[in-house]
Order: C-alpha cells, then structure tokens, then sequence
C-alpha cells in the first residue's frame, strides 16, 4: 500500500477552533480537513438534524410527480411502485409503498426478476402494470436511461414517475416526472442522494400536502440509512444527517422486518458498518439468490413474528450467497492465473455457469488480490451481463462509455457498473477496455492507496480522544472513520500470529517506556517478520474499542505497518 498523509491545515485554523470548541490539536486538525472550520458548523456535524434536510420543491419536478400521485390517489388508480432488486431498490419500494397505502390501498409492488428480465425497468414490468389495469408506475433507482420502455408505456396508457440518482445519458425519458439531482438541469443542492433518498424527498413533498413535516416521517429512516449505507453514497451534507437519524431509529424502534433481521444476529447496537456488513447483505440475498420480492415482503411486513420467519428465509439465502461467492472467487482467481493475466491493467473474466446473482461481490473480491478494474462476466439469456468494479480515483463508467460500441446497455456509477453486450462482442470488449485503461488510468492507482488524516504519539490516545471520535460517524465516502499513524514503534517481545491460516497479528506496541497499546492486524500475517526483527517500525491505524467479559480497553485496529 502506499500511504498518503493529507495536508496539515493552518496551524492558525487549528489555534482557532481549538478556542472555539475547546478541545485539542487532534480533533480540530479532523475537522479542519472534513471542511469544518466554525463552531456552527462543528454542532451541525456532531448533531445532525432536521434542519440539514432541503426543500424537496427544490428538485425539478417534484411539483410534478407530487400533482400526478395526489391525482392517482383522488380518483382511486391503481398505482404501481418499482424498483430495483438491490438494497437500495427494494429498500426504495418498501418506503414507497408504506407510505402510499397510508393514503390509499390501490397499492402494487414489482420488482423484477434479476434473470429473466434484469436490471431496471422491464417490458415485462409495463405488461403487467397494464393487464392488472395499472394506470401510475413509480419507479425508484431505475428508469434515468429507460428512454425505449417509458415510451412503450405511453403507448399502453400507463404514466411514468422516475425516482433516480444515477446519471442520466444525453435523453430524458418521457415521463411525467423525472427526479434525479444528477440531471444537468436540476439546482437541487445535493447531488449524492441514493434512490432511496430521492423516494424520501418524494414522500416529504407528498406529507407536506397534507400538512405534516419530515418530523412525522422518521418511521421510514431506517430504511433510507440503509440504503445509504448499502449503496456507498457520500455521508455528508443530507445523507449525514438521514443516517445519522436512520440509524437511531434502527437502535431505537426499527420497523418489525428490520428487527427481526438484528434479531437474527445478535447485536445490540449497530453502526453504519454493521448496516453495510450485516444488514445490507441479508435484504440483497434474496435479490441475489431467489427475488427482491421476499426483502420487499420483510420490509413491509408490520406483524413481528411473520418478520421473525421471513428473516430466517433471508439469513439462509445470505448463507448461501456466501458459499457461492467464495466458490466463483476461486474459480476465477484460477482463471486468471491459468490465462497468465495477472500483469494487465484490468481484470476480466467470464464463466457461463458463474451465478449472475454474485459476480458484483465477486468482482469486489478480485480487487482484494490484483488491484484493477475488474469486471465478471455470465450468461444471462442470450446475452452475456456483467458486473464492474473501480479501484479508488478510476472512473469505471467513463471507460465503459469509451467501449459502448462493443456493448449493449450499461449504467451505473464512477466505482460500480452493469452492461450486457452480445457474446460475439466479447473480445472486442475485452481488448478494448484493457486498452482504455491503460491509456486513461493513473498507474499509481494500481496500488491501493491508504489515506492517513494525521501522525500522532501513542501518549496522545486516550479514553477522551476515543469518545469525540466516535461522534465523527456516521462513516462513509466523504467522512471515513480517521486513520492515524505513529512512528518507531516496537513490539515488546509478545507479538504472534493468530487466527486460521496464521492470517491475522496480535501484537502490544511501545513508542517510549510509559506507552503501551494492544494492536490487532486482520490479514497482516504476513507482516510478522517486521514485528519480529526488532526493529522500529511505523505503523498506520484506527483507535478502536475491545470489548471483552464486559471490559472495555482501547487498542490499534491496524492497517499496515512498515519497517
């Protein structure tokens, strides 16, 4: 890894806000390099609130969308909420829905199938609005590129609201509204709301018409800090503050579907991280192994104990998404190895059997050992569909736009992308786009690059220290939780391996004869040598908490170290 210290701010700043918030060098230098630089800005940060939230009117055709559904709903039409089968898609029509039939009970949900029609709106979708006399189709993180199939609605009668965050092509669909912040001609203040976030702001606006505010929403911020933590959007601005509040609301009163999920994994309070690895996971399992219907039907669900089983069903396709992954992982990793592919500046691979339910997890997997952009590839139907993923600072959807004659259909974001392309286009692509990488891609960011906020002494760590910090998350893109590193440190003598396959250090680090701090290094093992040679040593780290028999110390969660 190559470890880039980010620049000191003034030390004049640093004085500044020290006197103003009254704490010390460490803390107002975060701050400093989060953009906060006043005590105002300090308490909106540490207490995220309501008033963060942007007037939903702010967002084009939000007047639209909302005069559409109150009519819908006055004369009694059957109206249709859509959404993808991901986190943030059945998250996004759980939200939808709930709300909807608290207005009215002409409610349908769809989510498509991840096989048989793929990712975003479907014609099969349309067809089934129209025989079931469905006359409004919301469709929520889908639907900015569905030029062709929102056409084909109009044709049947069926009207088109599009709830969407990822960029729009050169068209706008025809719908009767369009929110999406990306739009060039959107000035809605913020641009990074995931599509669950733009349901919100849907929902806020409609409330609002009947006189309540955001505060009587708060019900459905568990599922919007969710989706937020899932979909790896920037946790600043509005998304801070939505996870922020989600999040207690997920501690505090979760909806029956998302308690029977923490009930499942026996945590008592869960942070943004455990949401990412815990909860996002179980609501994609079903999208990925079965249907997005099944997390749509947990979601909604208001009788805990038909939750309560709902969640088992889910827990045991997350199993089995495990075990599939890990499969395909290796086969792949063969594969490359086996091609002697290992030297080029992206990775690509393909297996007709590799489930198309896993090859994005996969795809994230093989970055773990060859740090590329990665793309994995299965047959779906008669085409071949794909899943890519970016290393950090490589914009992946750029390079795909660089390959579309080659490709049938794509979308996504920088870091992560779908497309289809016909199989007799496989090479072509494939050479292509190791050919755009090579010209585009910085070749530093071949190598995973570990951000470090600050250096500081081992002295400087302390319970107090500890508490601030943790009020830094939520964590995310835009705020990461702070990496540190200190200098000339030594093992004092106890350093080892631990964990299956020696994979993991636990070692206790001294910088001076007073300092002394456990250290845990999850898949360092291979860094012993250095912690055994007794040698100094730098080392780059989070300050952590370990609890254990009801004790709780502080130790380094290492990252790297470095003779």
């Amino acid at each position: 890894m190559r470890w880039t210290l980010k620049p000191k701010p003034e030390p004049s700043k640093v004085e500044e806000l020290k006197k103003a918030l009254q704490v010390d060098d460490i803390v107002a230098t975060l701050l400093l390099q989060r953009g906060i630089d006043t005590y105002d800005a300090a308490k909106t940060f540490f207490r995220p609130s309501f008033k963060e939230l942007h007037d939903p009117y702010l967002m084009k055709d939000m007047d639209k969308a909302v005069a559409r559904i109150e009519k819908a709903i006055d004369q009694g039409e059957n109206i249709m909420v859509y959404g993808d089968y991901d986190v943030d898609g059945t998250t996004s029509v759980a939200l939808m829905s709930s709300y909807l039939k608290t207005r009215t009970d002409a409610i349908a949900t769809y989510i498509p199938d991840r096989y048989d029609e793929g990712y975003g709106i479907s014609y099969k979708g349309i067809d089934f609005a129209d025989d079931n006399d469905i006359s409004l189709i919301i469709a929520l993180d889908c639907g900015i590129k569905a030029i062709d199939k929102v056409a084909y609605a109009k044709e049947k009668g069926v009207d088109f609201i599009i709830c969407d965050h990822h960029r729009p092509g050169a068209e706008i669909p025809d719908a009767v509204a369009v929110l999406d912040p990306k739009r060039d001609d959107c000035d809605y203040p913020f641009k990074e709301l995931c599509g669950c976030g733009v349901g919100f702001k849907l929902i806020t606006a409609l409330a609002s018409n009947q006189g309540q505010t955001v505060e009587d929403l708060t019900e459905y911020l568990d599922l919007v800090a969710t989706a937020i933590g899932a979909d790896i959007v920037p946790i600043v601005d509005e998304n801070r503050a939505l996870a922020y509040m989600g999040l207690n609301i997920i501690n505090t009163n979760p909806r029956p579907g998302m308690k029977a999920i923490i009930a499942e994994v026996k945590k008592d309070i869960l942070t943004i991280t455990d949401v990412v690895f815990i909860i996002a996971p179980r609501i994609n399992a079903a999208g990925r192994m079965k249907h997005g219907n099944h997390a749509v039907t947990l979601l909604t669900e208001t009788d805990f104990n038909l939750a309560a089983k709902y969640a088992v069903e889910i827990d045991n396709f997350n199993t089995d998404r495990r075990e599939t992954d890990k499969r395909i992982t290796e086969e792949a990793l063969v594969q490359i190895e086996e091609n002697n592919e290992q030297e080029g500046f992206t990775t690509v691979v393909y297996d007709e059997s590799w489930h198309k339910g896993v090859i994005g997890i996969v795809a994230s997997r093989l970055i773990e050992t060859y740090y590329r952009p990665t793309l994995v590839f299965t047959k779906s139907g008669d085409k071949l569909a794909a899943s890519a993923r970016s290393v950090s600072g490589f914009d992946v959807y750029n390079a795909l736009e660089a390959c579309s004659e080659h490709i049938e259909q794509f979308g996504g974001h920088k870091y992560a992308a779908g497309l289809t392309l016909d199989p007799k286009n496989y090479d072509a692509f494939k050479a292509k786009f190791e050919s755009v990488v090579k010209e585009t891609i910085d070749p530093k960011l071949l190598t995973p690059e570990l951000k470090v906020d600050l250096e500081i002494e081992l002295g400087q760590i302390n319970d107090k220290l500890m508490r601030i910090l943790k009020q830094f998350a939520p964590f995310g893109p835009g705020n990461m939780s702070p990496t540190f590193m200190s200098q000339n440190l030594k093992d004092t003598g106890w350093g080892k391996c631990v964990g299956e396959d020696d994979k993991h250090i636990r070692l206790t680090v001294t910088q001076s004869f007073n300092d002394k701090i456990v250290c845990i290094g999850f898949g360092l093992g291979d860094k012993i040598d250095i912690i055994k040679s007794k040698r100094p040593f730098s080392a780059a780290y989070a300050i952590d908490e370990n609890h254990w028999n009801g004790n709780v110390s502080l130790q380094l969660k290492l990252k790297d170290i470095k003779e």
